[in-house]
């Protein structure tokens, strides 16, 4: 079992050592060097390495072409990895693996807690764990790809700043200006379904 004040002083803050531990208890490994490589549905047999040298040299042979899971959490190693040269060997460091684990499973965490409305009461928390560790073992929920879904907790951030946000946005193609302005004419989205939405009405009459 994953020692407590490892989990203290390297989990994600957002999540409860209590949820960490049953997270890492559940669908992650007491190893940090293990690593689980699978094609499809079928796990590949893979010599278990003995040094983080070993652990990253499988991930490399293996990278690109099927799914490897790494550490005390079982972190997605391919997830924004273009090239087996990307690969750092925080991957298989005790730490650092369960704080990239335990930050990318609070946004998985997140993403269930929404589909389920965003419950308060406790009797509600199991079942959202649950479809959470499931999530992270199979990396899909409802359809969506967990770890490239957008995080639920970031949106609330996504809001326009005063005074200099129209400026900023036409220069920049911030998001802000995508949410909250009005576009004129000539710089409307392509988008049919959106461009009702942009055009000014009350400007083009004003040119009559």
């Amino acid at each position: 079992m994953v020692d407590g004040p490892l989990i203290q002083q390297c989990a994600d803050p957002a999540l409860k050592p209590a949820i960490v531990a049953e997270f890492i208890a559940r669908a992650g490994s007491e190893d940090p060097l293990a690593v689980t490589v699978r094609s499809g549905n079928r796990v590949v047999l893979v010599p278990k390495p003995k040094t983080a040298d070993e652990a990253m040299d499988l991930i490399r042979r293996h990278i690109g072409r099927e799914t490897i899971r790494v550490g005390i959490t079982q972190y997605p190693a391919g997830l924004g990895i273009l090239e087996a040269g990307q690969l750092k060997p925080d991957l298989v460091d005790a730490c650092a693996n369960i704080r990239k684990g335990t930050a990318l499973f609070a946004k998985v965490y997140r993403i269930v807690l929404k589909w389920y409305g965003n419950p308060t009461g406790e009797e509600a928390l199991p079942q959202v764990l649950d479809d959470a560790i499931i999530a992270w073992q199979t990396g899909n929920f409802e359809g969506e790809a967990v770890f490239r879904t957008p995080d639920p907790g970031q949106e609330k951030h996504a809001e326009p700043e005063p005074a200099e946000s129209d400026e900023v946005g036409v220069q920049t193609g911030d998001r802000r200006e995508e949410d909250n302005a009005v576009l004129p004419a000539d710089a409307v989205s392509s988008d049919p379904n959106k461009a009702g939405i942009r055009i000014d009405l009350s400007g083009i009459g004003a040119k009559r």
